[in-house]
């Protein structure tokens, strides 16, 4: 299982598929892509991305757009990752069954391994947004799981073949909280019992326009906020003072987002997945430059989410939703991702899944 360490997105998708296949008897070694790179590259490219997305976010954008409509940069990144692949070959287990990436670079490096005959078994990537950005497409690549029709149809566009749709890798407290009502997960956080909660989540870095997100919700009146600040320290010192309820690493997400009425993200990654699991009314607002503004435009073409994109906007939406309240997940038709991997992973493997 190759993930990396940047934000917590796609580390938790790798966790989570490890679990589930634990659970089927499956041996899972994980390895993150970021160790491969070379000293200081490895914390290098962290920060780097992680000051981008703080200090200068329309860098970002561009680079994640000039990226995604340039065919060379995909080439450009195999090329300078070619001196990893000893390194990784290294680390691969002799009887691998099966490698799954949740980091699009990774691709990038196990993708020409695979296709040159230096990676044995299949190679499947689970893609952890909504929007797939072209880094993720790589030849010999064996199969690309995505979460929505939409979603397969934008990574064929870009040359992906064959590509799934499946379920998200969310952990399954979200969309069955047994036994647990809002009340008891509000007395379980401090929250009050009886106000409209709005839940303000940025990921685990808290980046974006969280500040203002909050205290324009909070002006709305429609809902008390409920920020989530992450690691992101600086933020939660911004707001200490701040006249609604503010959380720095909250360990537990499922019971949080039982005691919300409505939750508001920027991002459309993991934690839009674990809303809609939980079955949670969700507004996406003041996306992230790059990777959040694609996925808030996909978002808006599947209407999964209420795409907000003015302060005006903002009151009439949490009105609306808060009153609407949450609705049952039910059943997901879409294929278990960890099913799909344990039926390449088979010994007696016929062929891909369908």
């Amino acid at each position: 299982m190759v993930s990396a360490d940047i934000g917590a997105g796609h580390d938790a998708a790798a966790v989570e598929l490890s679990e589930r296949l634990a659970r089927q008897g499956l041996q899972v070694d994980q390895l993150n892509f970021l160790s491969l790179l070379p000293r200081p590259l490895d914390s290098t490219v962290r920060e780097a991305y992680r000051g981008m997305l703080r200090w200068l976010p329309w860098g970002y954008h561009a680079l994640f757009d000039a990226t995604g409509r340039t065919p060379g940069s995909a080439r450009l990144l195999r090329t300078a990752l070619r001196p990893v692949v000893r390194r990784v070959r290294d680390r691969l287990p002799p009887d691998t069954r099966a490698v799954v990436t949740t980091f699009p670079f990774a691709n990038q490096l196990l993708g020409p391994m695979r296709r040159a005959g230096l990676l044995d078994a299949p190679l499947i990537t689970y893609v952890t947004d909504f929007a797939v950005h072209p880094t993720w497409i790589s030849p010999g690549v064996d199969l690309y799981c995505v979460v929505h029709e939409l979603s397969r149809e934008q990574a064929v566009a870009a040359g992906a073949n064959p590509v799934r749709v499946v379920r998200p890798l969310v952990n399954a407290r979200f969309a069955t909280p047994v036994g647990l009502s809002t009340r008891a997960a509000r007395q379980r956080f401090g929250l009050p019992e009886r106000s409209r909660l709005a839940l303000i989540v940025a990921g685990s870095w808290g980046m974006g326009d969280v500040a203002r997100t909050a205290t324009e919700v909070l002006v709305t009146g429609c809902a008390v906020p409920v920020v989530v600040c992450g690691r992101n320290r600086r933020l939660f010192r911004r707001l200490r003072r701040f006249p609604g309820h503010v959380l720095g690493w909250v360990d537990d997400m499922p019971t949080l987002m039982r005691a919300a009425d409505v939750v508001v993200e920027n991002a459309g990654g993991l934690t839009c997945q674990e809303a809609l699991a939980a079955g949670r009314p969700t507004i996406t607002y003041r996306p992230l430059p790059g990777h959040g503004r694609a996925n808030a435009a996909l978002l808006r073409r599947s209407a999964l989410t209420s795409y907000i994109a003015s302060p005006q906007r903002l009151r009439a939406a949490l009105t609306t939703l808060v009153a609407h309240g949450g609705d049952a997940t039910g059943d997901d038709p879409r294929a278990d991702m960890a099913a799909v991997v344990a039926e390449v992973a088979s010994p007696v493997r016929r062929g891909w899944p369908d």
